[in-house]
């Protein structure tokens, strides 16, 4: 009798796992028959989706999708994409796509109306400053962090969240919203503020003039990181596929390594240990 390894096990299960009586999980569940319909936004943009060509794979949201894909079975020529809009997706109703990918954090609220994949990614969160406190010898450490003058939201756990992830020399000044904030920043009344690495992206590429992300730290150093799931209609069969899909990707490490990729090596945001 032949001697079963390890590995021949987790591919028999996996095997089994992908297929229902001979047919590959995703078969017979999606809009269009023997087609995977995955949506992004109109345009759709860096780092999640690069050159606004979410079918190169390239990105990190074009990536993570590429690779569930691959991993439910679904062949490269099965795979067609839509544009949808972001507050259109989350509305009750009929979807044009099987899954949407547009950074949508995974809610109780939403939840009512949607269905969202298992997590594909917790939201770091990152360090938005400008170029002139670079300049000045601001780095991507604590010791360089304490001495900075920070600026937060006074209605969110931005204050506590600094307290534990940083310990600043002084008291951080408080705000009114996250626009006030900015706007501190851009006066040079503060020199640094907390947000989850997508928005620090966007205020550091559209909002703040000499915006810099100085560096983000690991997800597991926050208590409840903003995740983001894959959009799915209501009550869609497609969502055990999926999770299952997710799920073997994180186990194998293969998320993660699309993440570095993505978001930490793509945009050269380092990671503050």
């Amino acid at each position: 009798m032949k001697s079963v390894t390890a590995a021949s096990l987790l591919a028999l299960m996996t095997s089994t796992a992908a297929t229902a009586g001979g047919h590959l999980c995703w078969e017979g569940k999606t809009i269009e028959e023997g087609k995977l319909t995955l949506a992004t936004g109109n345009p759709a943009y860096f780092p999640w989706v690069i050159d606004d060509a979410p079918e190169a794979g390239k990105g990190f949201e074009a990536a993570v999708a590429a690779a569930v894909a691959e991993e439910m079975g679904v062949p490269a020529d099965a795979v067609v994409w839509v544009r949808a809009g972001f507050d259109e997706s989350i509305q009750p109703g009929a979807k044009n796509f099987d899954m949407n990918l547009q950074q949508f954090s995974i809610t109780a609220d939403r939840d009512k109306v949607v269905d969202f994949s298992a997590p594909y990614y917790s939201s770091a969160m990152a360090v938005l400053t400008t170029q002139s406190v670079v300049d000045g010898g601001a780095t991507a450490t604590i010791d360089s962090l304490k001495g900075l003058k920070w600026g937060a939201d006074a209605n969110t756990t931005a204050v506590p969240m600094l307290t534990d992830l940083i310990g600043p020399d002084s008291d951080p000044l408080l705000y009114n919203d996250n626009t006030d904030v900015t706007a501190a920043m851009q006066a040079g009344q503060i020199d640094a503020a907390l947000f989850d690495l997508p928005t620090a992206l966007y205020l550091a590429a559209v909002v703040v003039d000499g915006g810099v992300i100085l560096g983000q730290f690991p997800a597991d150093r926050t208590d409840n990181p903003d995740q983001f799931g894959m959009l799915m209609e209501e009550g869609n069969p497609l969502k055990a596929c999926v999770d299952a899909a997710i799920e073997a990707l994180s186990a194998s490490g293969k998320l993660a390594e699309i993440e570095a990729a993505w978001l930490s090596e793509t945009t050269g945001v380092p990671v503050i240990e």
